[in-house]
């Protein structure tokens, strides 16, 4: 593992969706390379990281994961705040978690920043036999709202690797092009500009998001 400090960017990115679908288990793949069969509930919210390289750079992925029951969403201010990716997760089996996606991406929108990179992942593709959710029904409709696209099995390893990549590979074009200009500047150039993060968070326009 190379050292903590030795990256370029650090890009926080938000795992979203119902509960169950399973968020948790695609992170700690993704970070950890692990899977667990009897993965518990989130209660509020975990984070993990990983540097992964990039086009050259050393990009640090802090990832968080939050649950997806009602009963939690009075924290997604805070777990919006400074995002500049996300995964919004369903399970292709169960069709009601891919109902509630149009939601949950009019939650995202509403409080992360507008450059926010999606990416709309159907997880659980090794149940295959039970799939209620047709592959092109979810292209089409991440298509139709501008988000990337992709199937997953975090307990096969399929597809999360480059689900997590492409995701962050979008982030590092949009700040190379200077798309992201304000606000969540900070949030992805975080070596550099951790004062005026925190500065910004001392702002009383920010306290109350």
């Amino acid at each position: 593992m190379g050292s903590d400090e030795a990256y370029n960017f650090v890009f926080k990115v938000v795992l979203i969706g119902e509960s169950g679908v399973g968020k948790s288990n695609l992170l700690s793949r993704f970070t950890k390379n692990e899977f667990s069969h009897d993965s518990r509930t989130t209660i509020g919210v975990e984070f993990s990281t990983r540097t992964v390289q990039l086009n050259g750079f050393s990009i640090k992925a802090q990832i968080w994961d939050t649950a997806g029951l009602e009963r939690y969403r009075a924290i997604t201010s805070a777990y919006y705040r400074g995002a500049v990716g996300a995964l919004l997760v369903y399970d292709i089996t169960k069709h009601l978690t891919y109902e509630s996606v149009e939601r949950w991406l009019k939650e995202l929108y509403d409080h992360a920043d507008p450059h926010i990179v999606v990416m709309l992942v159907g997880n659980k593709t090794d149940l295959e036999s039970e799939r209620s959710v047709p592959t092109e029904e979810a292209k089409d409709f991440a298509e139709k709202k501008g988000v990337l696209f992709l199937e997953t099995s975090a307990l096969q390893s399929t597809n999360v690797e480059a689900a997590f990549n492409k995701v962050l590979e979008e982030i590092h074009k949009k700040v190379s092009s200077k798309e992201v200009v304000r606000g969540s500047i900070n949030a992805v150039t975080l070596k550099s500009s951790r004062a005026e993060s925190e500065e910004e968070e001392k702002k009383p326009c920010c306290k109350n998001i």
